[in-house]
């Protein structure tokens, strides 16, 4: 299977087929970029606790900014996709986090480490819609998933990097000096997209290309019949629920969670929440593949959900579960939960190609719903019956405390059982009128 991989890639490479790879896989480098933001929390979760003296409530709105940017920005951003530059939109953005990112190194208040965060979120709300809309410029429709599940990789390769990495930075350095560190990384990323990263390939002229993916409709039409397809509206809802792993566990409450209900030291902790991440980054292609090969999107859909299930109920109910099995079932976790991945495919052949960026960006506004609400959801279920116990600064929670917030978990996966069995089949095949619709 790693092989087939690996030579379909490899079929690509002459110049100008290696220079699509170079094109998305560099644009891919903000999305590893922005999920280096949305992951941080997770390492110093225990700092910004101590330091603003905030509790789970407050430290989960206070990540959740980041998910309220991307939802309020996200339509915004899709319509711009569609219709301007995307590497002037991709470089834009890109400052603008940066520049966010120095700012919440420097923050001493809550607010504004707030506020500085809620600009980052304004510039994920590009990133990965950049990433499709170059994807469906550069390649066929039948390697999208294959492509998008590597653009996905890279992200979390970023999810990793803002777990035991840069959990060891702050340890040595402090969280600030560690954020600040991050901020100039992405000075680099900038660097490599200005070079990089091209809105159309070679043999097509920018007006040509625009002939073919973008309908002189006006902006509400776009959003009406972008509403109007059911399939967004399923793979939007499958994605957020299946994603709840990387976004509550993955990004903000997993290290917290596993030392204290596990009695892991916090690099051990930060590295079982890096294997969401890494499982993801194995599943993402392997999916992806898979998918393409069958010619179906649905049937692995359903499948990443039971088994998604499945693992979950394994962590939250066995009570005694050491620090390798916890490695083993969250990295399965993040592998089985990659199915996510296909409805972005999925979107794209069941939309004209003129509605890619606003059909994504509608999906993407349920997806990034799901760490606007859930985020501090899960820390006020755990607050709910909090004893107020507080241990060196920082709010102690017990068993039955976290039980109430992961309660979220399988209610989550039942759901996105349920809109996955209710998609219609694409079978990997391009938008023909009439034909991919629900």
């Amino acid at each position: 299977m790693a092989k087939t991989i690996f030579k379909r890639i490899c079929d690509d490479l002459s110049f100008s087929r290696l220079q699509r790879w170079l094109v998305c896989l560099s644009a891919a480098l903000f999305f590893f970029y922005e999920f280096i933001q949305m992951g941080m929390f997770n390492s110093i979760s225990q700092e910004l606790m101590h330091d603003f003296s905030i509790k789970a409530g407050q430290l989960g709105f206070l990540s959740a900014t980041y998910f309220y940017a991307d939802v309020i920005f996200l339509l915004f951003a899709g319509i711009l996709v569609d219709r301007f530059s995307i590497r002037v939109i991709i470089l834009t953005a890109m400052v603008m986090v940066v520049l966010s990112t120095f700012l919440f190194s420097l923050s001493r208040s809550f607010e504004v480490a707030a506020f500085s965060h809620f600009i980052a979120g304004i510039g994920n709300a590009f990133c990965f819609l950049s990433c499709i809309k170059l994807a469906t410029r550069w390649f066929p429709s039948q390697r999208l998933a294959l492509v998008i599940g590597i653009i996905i990789t890279i992200a979390m390769a970023g999810g990793i990097m803002a777990q035991t990495p840069f959990a060891w930075v702050v340890h040595a350095l402090g969280w600030r000096n560690a954020v600040m560190i991050n901020a100039g990384l992405g000075i680099l990323i900038i660097l490599l997209i200005y070079f990089f990263v091209y809105d159309y390939p070679n043999h097509q002229s920018p007006q040509k290309m625009m002939d073919v993916t973008i309908s002189p409709i006006s902006v509400m039409k776009s959003i009406s019949l972008s509403l109007q397809n059911k399939q967004n509206t399923l793979a939007g809802i499958y994605t957020c629920l299946l994603n709840l792993p990387i976004i509550l566990l993955g990004a903000l409450w997993g290290t917290l969670y596993l030392t204290q209900v596990h009695r892991l030291e916090r690099t051990q902790a930060s590295l079982v929440a890096m294997m969401i991440f890494l499982g993801t980054i194995i599943g993402s292609p392997l999916v992806g593949w898979f998918s393409d090969f069958i010619g179906r999107r649905r049937l692995p859909m359903i499948i990443g959900a039971v088994l998604s299930l499945l693992i979950l109920l394994i962590i939250m109910f066995i009570p005694v579960l050491n620090f390798y099995s916890l490695l083993l079932l969250f990295l399965l976790l993040g592998f089985f939960t990659s199915t996510q991945i296909i409805s972005y495919p999925l979107i794209a052949e069941s939309n004209p190609r003129h509605l890619t960026g606003t059909s994504t960006s509608l999906a993407s506004i349920l997806i990034m719903g799901g760490g606007a609400v859930f985020q501090p959801l899960f820390g006020w279920l755990i607050d709910l019956h909090w004893d107020q116990t507080v241990l060196q600064g920082v709010p102690y929670y017990s068993i039955s405390n976290y039980h109430y917030g992961m309660a979220i978990f399988p209610i989550a996966f039942i759901v996105s059982l349920f809109a996955a069995c209710c998609l219609r089949e694409t079978y990997c095949q391009p938008f023909v009128h009439g034909n991919n619709l629900c």
